[in-house]
């Protein structure tokens, strides 16, 4: 198990650095994966002990596997990462000292043809982060109306060319592999546009999965979820791979750092609280020699607040 879920975790180095300074206690990986994020914290910080959240069975026994020789430092919940209150309630936590959400798809889930993500191994058109969810890819791919997959193509995936895509994956219905979907879908899109950022299916296929798993609808309340269970000097960071999700991470950030429509040069007088300072304004990239070791970091924006004593923004 462990095998298929061993990958490079993306930034390490930069995210257990930024946790150094957190007090000791439990921190939150929301996207626990194959716990890689989670062993170089716990590895670095003998102080802490983790809380892994995770959708996907699979992912929660490789990384129990993985992270065995911190089994005392260790509990999970299988739930989605908008569920934070709950999983804390588990296990009888009542704050932390931070959290990590790495989010998007991870390696080991996109080389499992039988899960359905990837654009280059056949399968099932599936993509549900969590298996006993009955709504899949082949609900969106084989259900929506030209007009709805258009615009989550589009919305989710960044592609200027969602229509045509659109009509040409309503024209081939039914759909039932991955492959089959990715030709479908490099075959709508021009010559021209196909030569350059990648595989021409990559931001489609990243929509749907999108729309499958709700992600980006679920963000913005385990953002602020986590901002409230953490404790002041912890931190939250984000590291995401899409300009909604990196959208979503700054908005729900500048609104927790006391964001208001007050006039910049008179008191605020609309009750604007300040419960984080910005730690990185501008997201940071992964360095350049990551980013040639490990695909998946090319993409990447790592955004990180510290929590504050909660402070009303008028006397800030």
């Amino acid at each position: 198990m462990t095998d298929l879920f061993e990958h490079d975790p993306v930034m390490v180095d930069e995210i257990t650095a930024l946790f150094d300074s957190v007090p000791a206690g439990t921190v939150i990986d929301a996207t626990l994966g194959g716990g890689g994020h989670s062993h170089a914290l716990l590895t670095r910080r003998r102080d802490i002990s983790i809380l892994g959240i995770d959708q996907d069975a699979d992912a929660i026994a490789a990384a129990l596997e993985r992270l065995s020789e911190f089994a005392d430092r260790v509990r999970t919940s299988r739930r989605r990462f908008d569920e934070i209150p709950e999983a804390m309630a588990e296990h009888g936590i009542t704050e932390v000292s931070g959290a990590l959400f790495d989010l998007g798809v991870s390696s080991p889930q996109l080389d499992r043809a039988e899960r359905g993500f990837s654009y280059r191994n056949d399968g099932p058109v599936d993509m549900r982060m969590d298996d006993e969810q009955q709504w899949s890819a082949h609900d969106v791919v084989n259900g929506y109306d030209r007009n709805d997959l258009a615009r989550i193509i589009r919305q989710h995936g960044d592609e200027r060319f969602a229509k045509r895509i659109a009509d040409a994956i309503v024209a081939a219905r039914p759909i039932e592999t991955t492959t089959q979907l990715a030709e479908i879908v490099t075959t709508a899109i021009p010559a021209a546009a196909r030569r350059t950022g990648g595989h021409p299916a990559k931001r489609t296929f990243q929509a749907i999965r999108i729309e499958v798993n709700s992600e980006l609808d679920v963000l913005p309340t385990a953002l602020d979820q986590a901002v409230e269970a953490t404790v002041p000097g912890g931190r939250i960071a984000v590291l995401s791979y899409h300009s909604g999700e990196d959208r979503i991470a700054k908005q729900r950030f500048t609104v927790a750092a006391g964001a208001c429509d007050c006039p910049h040069d008179l008191p605020c007088v609309c009750g604007a609280i300040i419960n984080v300072r910005v730690v990185r304004g501008i997201p940071k990239r992964a360095s350049a020699e990551e980013q040639d070791r490990n695909r998946r970091s090319k993409s990447a924006l790592l955004r990180v607040v510290e929590k504050t004593e909660p402070t009303p923004k008028g006397i800030a």
